[in-house]
């Protein structure tokens, strides 16, 4: 099988602090250029809870629409204070043409109710929003509801689950929970990226991770080589790269990821609403180190950079 990797999308905005849809089409172009193999949009990297339930639903279905079938495209959709609520929303976003609806596990239940309480509210959810294709994210924020491998069982038995965005940052786990999937419909999508080869040795489908939103060439590699008995010496080398910057590219994230792409030529303003203190001048000393290391890893593993394309007027 084939690995992916899928980028969870930053959200550019313009100067009035309003999504610039055609930056938007800008940065899709340019992920597909680094040969990204999904979309997922409207998630935690895309400043879903800084947008209004309207933008949210406008964002994915500019990206589906852009995309137009190329690879598949994912989208958030748990959103809403009840239950009817959320089920009304993730239909609203299934007719954006997403082709999975994904729920954030911490939408279910509150920190400190039981796993009967969750599985109790997927159920009710389940029957309330037909046959359309579900996953599930462990979402950081509002908080982090990691799924067991049990809960991930009891789910999977219910046949509409297709996705899921693993969050859990242990191999461990992630070992049980791909044990539970095997056989299924399930994409595995493991959002840690010093997991990455771990992961997708055994069996994750891909890989889906912020650091995608600075170097997706570099994950889309990892990706393709993770198992090739050939590179594993190059393998481990990236990864343990990756690892050493892991922690530097999530400060002042999505900021970072933005300043980033601004060096990688992308018309991305170093605006957001989820973060809103300027990235400081050591911060963006650390990042030009990080995007020197990139172009380094490029050269030695013989990656292509994937150009900005230019504006369209």
């Amino acid at each position: 099988m084939q690995k992916k990797f899928v980028p969870v999308m930053i959200t550019p905005f313009n100067l009035k602090a309003k999504i610039d849809l055609g930056v938007v089409e800008q940065l899709v172009d340019f992920y597909l250029e680094a040969g990204v193999r999904g979309f997922f949009a409207n998630c935690l990297s895309s400043e879903m809870y800084s947008i209004s339930e309207d933008e949210r639903l406008e964002l994915t279905r500019h990206v589906v629409n852009y995309v137009n079938g190329r690879v598949p495209v994912v989208a958030t959709g748990s959103f809403g204070l009840t239950l009817s609520d959320k089920a009304e929303f993730t239909k609203r976003m299934a007719d954006t043409g997403v082709d999975s609806v994904i729920m954030i596990t911490g939408h279910f239940a509150h920190v400190d109710e039981p796993d009967s309480a969750l599985l109790q509210r997927f159920d009710e959810f389940f029957a309330q929003t037909g046959d359309i294709r579900l996953g599930l994210y462990e979402c950081p924020a509002p908080y982090k509801r990691l799924v067991s491998p049990d809960i991930l069982r009891t789910l999977l038995a219910t046949g509409r689950l297709n996705y899921h965005k693993d969050t859990s940052c242990n191999v461990d786990a992630v070992r049980e929970k791909l044990k539970v999937a095997e056989g299924s419909a399930l994409e595995f999508f493991d959002a840690h990226t010093p997991n990455a080869a771990a992961s997708l040795r055994m069996g994750a489908a891909g890989m889906s991770s912020i650091s995608g939103n600075f170097y997706p060439e570099v994950l889309v590699w990892l990706c393709k080589h993770a198992e090739d008995p050939a590179m594993q010496k190059e393998v481990d080398w990236l990864q343990s790269e990756l690892q050493r910057v892991d922690p530097l590219i999530h400060i002042a994230y999505p900021m970072s990821a933005k300043y980033f792409l601004q060096l990688r030529g992308l018309p991305v303003r170093t605006i957001s609403r989820a973060h809103v203190m300027e990235l400081t001048p050591d911060q963006k000393n650390t990042l030009n180190q990080i995007h020197q290391d990139f172009r380094h890893w490029c050269e030695r593993l013989n990656i292509k950079e994937a150009a900005a394309a230019p504006a369209v007027h």
